[in-house]
């Protein structure tokens, strides 16, 4: 007679689901840091951007009526070499090139003197660069997996858009003081 009540007698075991390949799998651990390393990519993006608006502050100092001033054309070369480094660093970080952990990993740890914001993002920058999932996302076999699952997405938490949002508001105020700095001192 079957007892309904009884234990069940089937063996019960953890499969891992057949449909999802290696790289699929390997591609959904590591969509967040992807996500992150990109986020550093926006960075230099925007560090290339302020290092653009120095220069065309300095440019008119720098190359005054009565000739060009040597320190002058040295400051806009070193601008116009490390604005174009950042903007370069900010295409590869954006999309997950390996040749960004060597300039990308130097010019962050030249960040760490910048006490204490510097200090703070340099090392989580280097942390995500040169720590082991980083690693792994910055390697040149990675570019293949990326090919190999073209759909699968990162999903933003609540956590994420909130961030995103004060992010925004602080550069909103920042350019809002800079405009009022701008138009004050006309």
């Amino acid at each position: 007679m079957h007892n309904p009540y009884a234990v069940p007698s089937a063996l019960l075991e953890d499969r891992p689901d057949t449909d999802v390949s290696a790289a699929e799998s390997q591609r959904r651990a590591l969509i967040r840091h992807e996500v992150q390393l990109k986020s550093v990519g926006a960075l230099f993006y925007l560090g290339g951007f302020g290092l653009l608006l120095a220069l065309i502050a300095v440019i008119p100092a720098g190359l005054g009526s009565a000739g060009a001033d040597l320190w002058g054309v040295a400051i806009i070369a070193m601008l116009v070499v490390l604005g174009g480094l950042y903007f370069a660093l900010g295409y590869g970080f954006r999309r997950l090139q390996p040749w960004v952990r060597i300039p990308g990993g130097v010019l962050t740890a030249l960040g760490l003197l910048s006490f204490p914001v510097g200090t703070l993002i340099g090392a989580y920058v280097l942390f995500l660069m040169f720590g082991d999932k980083g690693r792994q996302v910055l390697a040149p076999a990675y570019q293949d997996v990326i090919a190999a699952t073209p759909h699968v997405r990162y999903e933003r938490s609540t956590g994420d858009w909130i961030a995103l949002g004060l992010v925004v508001l602080l550069l909103v105020g920042v350019a809002g003081m800079i405009l009022m700095a701008v138009l004050g001192g006309a």
